[in-house]
């Protein structure tokens, strides 16, 4: 008897424990996103440029000619955020040919800014920053899946 209650408590602390972990991701990732929306979008690209000039050991002119297209980035991200958060106050929901727009418009300028990074980047940094945006994009509950599905896929097609 003196076991089961022990194993009991002991399973109930641990559920009580895995509770306070979501909520505490939750609430950072709340604060990081009113810190990112306080944030003037200079500020915002200058913070990436720095990132990647550590990842990708750019060079002053890279640095410049980066910068410039993550500020340009970080307009349009911080434009479509207003716009959305506009959206979600008047609890308007978008119409399946409104989303649609909203992605076909996004992806295309993921390809110009790819196609842009690859003008300005050498072979070795852009197939490092290919890398770091894919792993960007992968991030959530889904992107993890999906990332080890691509990435057993991948492995497969070594063997092969």
């Amino acid at each position: 008897m003196k076991k089961l209650l022990i194993v009991a408590v002991a399973l109930f602390a641990l559920q009580i424990n895995a509770q306070d972990k979501k909520e505490n991701k939750k609430e950072l990732r709340k604060e990081k996103m009113e810190q990112y929306r306080n944030m003037d979008s200079k500020e915002i690209a200058a913070l990436q440029t720095k990132k990647m000039t550590l990842a990708l050991d750019l060079t002053p002119e890279q640095q410049s000619k980066v910068e410039k297209i993550n500020i340009k980035n970080a307009d349009l991200r911080k434009a479509a955020m207003e716009k959305r958060m506009a959206a979600k106050d008047t609890d308007k929901k978008l119409s399946p040919e409104d989303k649609l727009k909203r992605e076909n418009e996004r992806l295309d300028q993921e390809i110009a800014t790819k196609r842009e990074m690859k003008a300005i980047l050498t072979p070795e940094q852009y197939e490092k920053y290919s890398k770091m945006s894919k792993r960007r994009g992968n991030k959530g509950m889904r992107g993890k899946m999906k990332s080890k599905k691509g990435e057993k896929k991948e492995h497969k097609m070594e063997k092969e």
